[in-house]
């Protein structure tokens, strides 16, 4: 029987048995009316050195097969991205190792890849606007080399150097000069990282939507779209209505994207999620039901996901790439529980016990035979019996 003993959040122990069906996994093409993206997490090397401040050591065989996973869904992976660490264990040298390889596999099947552009080769706490853009730069010149479409991170550097929202408009501007493609925007809030605070010069990022919008409006021929994680479907939809004609906005907004990729009659949100590197069958099959223009279908997909999302970017919500590689592991997508920087010990017991609850009510427990068998390992090991 498929049942776990899972320690609760006020220290209870108590029994339960995995019910729900399993989403299926099989391939399936790209959405034809979304375009959608999953942010991969990368798989540690469970037999290398990834303590906290290490060089991150990757195990690249099981982070590319994800890859594989993600676009036989028929959805596009969105690398190099916090998701995958960045700033939070994978070093800029692994980073770049990442993009180039990647990009080999997205170019040897003609997949949909878009990669993160940042600074994070330098220190935020001693640098300025050219040392800031420099960094672009080189980072720009991996992610296009490698055939990717670039995403222009928000960066914990520029939002330590710059002054006022000018400073933001003159760094993206010579950066959106030097792309060889339309880029991907990226608008990270303060709960994926609260060093972003005051992003585009604006303490409240609802003065920053007007000044946004403008930039965009300014160079609209080299920005293909902007992601958006504040959190905050209302300012969403505000900086979704004010978006030159055929610039996206691509939602990445982890509580409340089922709304936003749906719309409404003024128009709807693409995707660039984490959790949809976890939920990435269910997700995939909404998308093609809302192809079809069955929104019941895509409704009875994507809400029962929606629960498992709120928990896995709970407070501190930088912590949720802990959930995706909880989530990969029991799925039999990585060998180990591990993660680079030694992340996998963010997240306690209870919260992962929940994350099973939750998964399994998802129907994104592809395996739940396995992720039982896994799961009561960790709870054994960790001195729970079962």
């Amino acid at each position: 029987m498929n049942t776990l003993r899972l320690p609760t959040d006020d220290g209870r122990i108590e029994a339960y048995t995995l019910r729900g069906t399993p989403v299926a996994a099989t391939p399936l093409p790209p959405a034809r009316t979304r375009t959608a993206y999953a942010a991969a997490h990368v798989v540690a090397d469970p037999a290398r050195p990834n303590a906290p401040g290490a060089p991150a050591a990757v195990d690249w065989e099981a982070t590319l097969a994800f890859r594989h996973h993600l676009w036989d869904q028929g959805l596009g992976v969105a690398d190099a991205m916090d998701t995958a660490q960045r700033g939070m264990g994978l070093d800029w040298a692994a980073t770049a190792e990442l993009i180039r390889r990647s990009g080999a596999q997205a170019a040897e099947r003609g997949a949909a890849l878009a990669c993160g552009v940042g600074t994070d080769q330098i220190e935020s706490s001693q640098t300025d606007l050219e040392s800031v853009i420099t960094a672009y730069e080189e980072q720009l010149d991996v992610v296009q080399g490698a055939g990717a479409t670039p995403v222009l991170m928000a960066s914990r550097a520029l939002a330590a150097s710059a002054q006022g929202h000018d400073d933001y408009a003159r760094v993206y501007g010579r950066l959106l000069k030097r792309a060889e493609r339309p880029v991907i925007l990226h608008w990270l809030g303060t709960a994926f990282d609260p060093a972003l605070a005051g992003y585009w010069g604006h303490t409240d990022p609802a003065e920053a939507i007007e000044p946004v919008a403008e930039l965009i409006a300014e160079h609209a021929h080299a920005v293909e779209g902007i992601k958006v994680s504040l959190l905050d479907a209302s300012l969403e939809v505000r900086l979704r209505r004010l978006l030159p004609e055929g610039v996206r906005l691509y939602t990445g907004d982890d509580f409340n994207y089922p709304d936003l990729i749906q719309g409404d009659d003024q128009g709807h949100s693409h995707a660039l999620l984490g959790i949809f590197a976890a939920i990435a069958p269910a997700a995939a099959r909404a998308l093609a039901a809302l192809d079809e223009g069955d929104t019941d279908r895509y409704r009875s997909l994507m809400e029962p996901t929606v629960p498992l999302a709120r928990h896995l970017f709970a407070a501190p919500t930088f912590y949720y790439k802990a959930g995706i590689a909880f989530l990969s592991w029991l799925n039999g997508h990585q060998k180990g529980f591990h993660m680079v920087g030694g992340l996998h010990s963010a997240r306690d017991l209870p919260h992962l016990g929940q994350v099973v609850r939750l998964a399994d009510a998802a129907g994104a427990l592809s395996d739940p035979e396995l992720a039982v068998a896994r799961m009561r390992a960790l709870l054994e090991v960790s001195g729970v019996d079962q």
